[in-house]
């Protein structure tokens, strides 16, 4: 394993351009590349938390939403995928899944060292899927590690898995204001013009807008704030795409010891994601 230790983070305007020159080649090889990007003595800006806590709905407090550290290691994960090594282009990848697991309780104040790595290429119905990991360790000690789960579209396996063909009873409903792409880029440095306005959307084949998946993993774990054990597991898959506006059915039930949840478009049949809270 080659370790590329930056002394400061990765700047995302540099890698978006990067990424969209990028674009312009195709997919290639089969292996993934044997590095790792990292980080140490990093500390979170409080003013950061609280901006990112008001976007997402989380109440102020001085421990880290399970999903705050993404912010932490986006930049090394843009800087890993965006390498002339990386065998895929990160325009058009579609981020399938997300499981992130806390190991105790992460704090405002703690110094973190940060590592992202590409593993398990192997083969999805639609194309090739792989995982990046991510953690954060204090001294030797993982304290919080995420998986996201990513598909390159092309050849695949075939087959297609389905889905339920009507939603559940909703438990809350959200109403998502059309701007909330440009809110969660501001705190996530994620410019991905799909979620910043219709027109660079529609570029990219949507019909507007789209809500970023993890501000949507945000909102629906803020649900269970005051009901979170100390160390826990929360994973989602991605489904269909949040359009801006919105108006989603978020629906929660207790299952296996933890939570499962739903978000669907409201009043129709259109999933929009799944999850569960559970012991890891």
């Amino acid at each position: 394993m080659v370790v590329k230790e930056l002394d400061s983070p990765p700047s995302l305007a540099t890698l978006y351009p990067k990424a969209v020159l990028g674009g312009l080649r195709s997919s290639g090889g089969d292996t993934l590349p044997d590095t790792e990007f990292a980080r140490s003595g990093v500390v979170v800006d409080p003013a950061h938390l609280a901006a990112y806590n008001g976007v997402c709905g989380f109440r102020l407090e001085d421990r880290l939403p399970a999903t705050y550290p993404h912010m932490l290691v986006f930049g090394l994960q843009m800087a890993l995928m965006t390498e002339p090594d990386f065998p895929f282009p990160l325009l058009g990848m579609v981020h399938l899944a997300n499981r992130i697991t806390v190991h105790r309780p992460v704090l405002l104040g703690e110094t973190f060292d940060l590592r992202v790595r590409a593993e398990n290429l192997r083969p999805h119905e639609r194309g090739r899927q792989f995982d990046v990991v991510s953690e954060l360790t204090v001294g030797e000690s993982p304290v919080w590690t995420e998986v996201s789960t990513y598909l390159r579209r092309g050849g695949g396996t075939g087959g297609k898995s389905g889905d339920r063909l009507a939603p559940p009873s909703p438990t809350a409903i959200w109403r998502v204001p059309a701007g909330i792409g440009r809110r969660y880029a501001e705190v996530s440095g994620d410019r991905n013009p799909i979620h910043l306005h219709p027109l660079t959307a529609k570029l990219f084949g949507f019909p507007t807008a789209i809500a970023h998946g993890m501000w949507t993993k945000a909102h629906a774990l803020a649900a269970f704030e005051g009901r979170l054990p100390d160390a826990y597991t929360v994973d989602v898959r991605f489904k269909q795409p949040v359009t801006l506006p919105a108006k989603v059915a978020f629906t929660s039930w207790e299952h296996d010891g933890g939570w499962a949840f739903e978000l669907w478009r409201a009043g129709k049949p259109v999933p929009h994601l799944s999850g569960s809270i559970g012991p890891y």
